[in-house]
């Protein structure tokens, strides 16, 4: 349906890249709506005439497809099927400049922070009494709370601190008025996100304050879980640990990106630890929470990695048995510290190399899911789909871990409810149950 000019505004949010712009986008929803524009995310019958597109500037795959998702809405512009794109997020925060004079049929470009500029595109102002409110896009049983913004570590591979710039913690208060709003809209399960949680309160409260967050939002009324990401492991508030083992609505599951296993490696990517402190911190958190579900992500192919680097890594991942683990090939950023170094592994090896880690990870997570045979864990049923219904575990996240998949010809199962599922079978990367009378 072609777009009139006197057509009143309809606006549709299109979100790329992580959790963490799933959450800006959602506030952009929330704010839009809060003034009386009709707004809505990812919209199926593509009827709006203004598009905002929140992109994201990670890496070069992720680049790639921000570009041509603004050049499908160019084409769609051209066509007289929207009036007004606008593009914010990671890629315009990054290549503003380079955008405008590339894409020139874009309305405006909009930085990582630039919410209330973009409000006033639509004569709208940023409502503060708002702030804690949030229409959720996810299953309205999980949602993501993000905890910070922006990142204040060197990592020599990062380009983050460039377009979301220095962290900043946000209130205790306010996030704990949050979840409980998202509590009253039905949400469960927080998944708690950052780019970096393990700094959380030293900017607010001059010190690592992760641990007492938690216990807050343990006490909200109407969450079972709690699950915490994005845990940097240099300087790891080690209390967390202690209030993880303590409630029982905090999910024993860590992501903790560590980026590699060789001491010489971390060195080069500015990570301030060692192979040797990594094992130590792993094993004392496993000590300390003997259910913890542990999963990480690893770079192959920086700029320095030799043979010899990559198998360290590769006896990293066989010794520390990670029950989840993903793996990006190295991207090579501008701007970055990295960037200064010479790029040299070829494409076609970091992709190699990759494979074969996960070829690793693929024998560990077969044999860490047939042990669970057998055994019964309280399961969240996530949706149902193929003739199954689609849960996860507490040592699961949402789209990156492992599922459990109940027959529904079987057994009916409500989505948004736990359920406890007996494990009868298991593969790689999922398992398979049925419910437990």
């Amino acid at each position: 349906m072609k777009a009139k000019g006197n057509q009143k505004t309809k606006v549709n949010i299109v979100t790329l890249g992580c959790s963490k712009n799933l959450v800006d986008s959602e506030v952009m929803l929330t704010q839009l709506r809060g003034n009386g524009i009709d707004t809505t995310h990812e919209a199926q019958n593509d009827d709006s005439n203004v598009v905002i597109i929140n992109t994201c500037g990670f890496i070069d795959n992720a680049k790639q497809e921000s570009v041509d998702t603004i050049l499908r809405y160019v084409d769609a512009k051209e066509e007289g099927l929207v009036e007004k794109i606008y593009v914010s997020g990671c890629l315009s925060q990054r290549y503003k400049d380079d955008l405008e004079r590339e894409i020139p049929q874009v309305d405006a470009f909009f930085g990582t922070r630039d919410l209330p500029a973009i409000l006033k595109k639509f004569k709208a102002d940023y409502k503060h009494e708002l702030i804690g409110e949030r229409l959720t896009t996810t299953n309205s049983h999980y949602s993501y709370l993000k905890i910070a913004e922006g990142c204040d570590r060197p990592c020599s591979f990062c380009a983050i601190p460039l377009m979301r710039g220095g962290h900043i913690s946000r209130p205790i208060e306010e996030l704990v008025k949050e979840a409980e709003n998202l509590a009253k809209n039905g949400t469960k399960e927080l998944l708690l996100i950052a780019q970096d949680s393990t700094y959380y309160g030293l900017d607010l409260y001059k010190k690592r304050n992760l641990a007492d967050l938690m216990r807050n939002l343990s006490d909200v009324e109407g969450i079972d879980w709690i699950r915490l990401h994005y845990a940097f492991p240099t300087g790891f508030p080690m209390d967390v640990l202690d209030v993880m083992a303590e409630r029982d609505n905090i999910c024993n599951y860590l992501d903790i990106p560590l980026q590699h296993g060789s001491t010489k490696m971390l060195k080069l990517m500015r990570r301030g630890t060692t192979r040797e402190k990594t094992e130590a911190l792993l094993q004392e958190m496993r000590m300390r929470v003997p259910d913890i579900g542990i999963r990480t992500t690893l770079i192959a192919g920086h700029p320095g990695e030799t043979e010899a680097d990559f198998e360290d890594m590769v006896d990293f991942v066989e010794k520390t048995r990670f029950d989840r683990l993903g793996i990006f090939t190295y991207s090579h950023e501008e701007n970055t510290h990295a960037f200064s170094m010479e790029d040299n592994v070829p494409d076609e090896v970091k992709q190699e190399r990759a494979n074969i880690v996960m070829d690793v990870q693929e024998g560990i997570s077969r044999e860490i899911n047939e042990a669970k045979i057998g055994k019964t864990f309280k399961v969240l049923i996530d949706r149902k789909e193929s003739g199954n219904f689609v849960g996860r575990t507490e040592h699961d996240s949402p789209e990156v871990d492992n599922e459990v998949l109940i027959d529904a010809s079987k057994d009916y199962l409500r989505v948004g409810d736990f359920a406890d599922i007996k494990i009868n079978d298991a593969t790689e990367f999922d398992l398979y149950g049925e419910p437990v009378a």
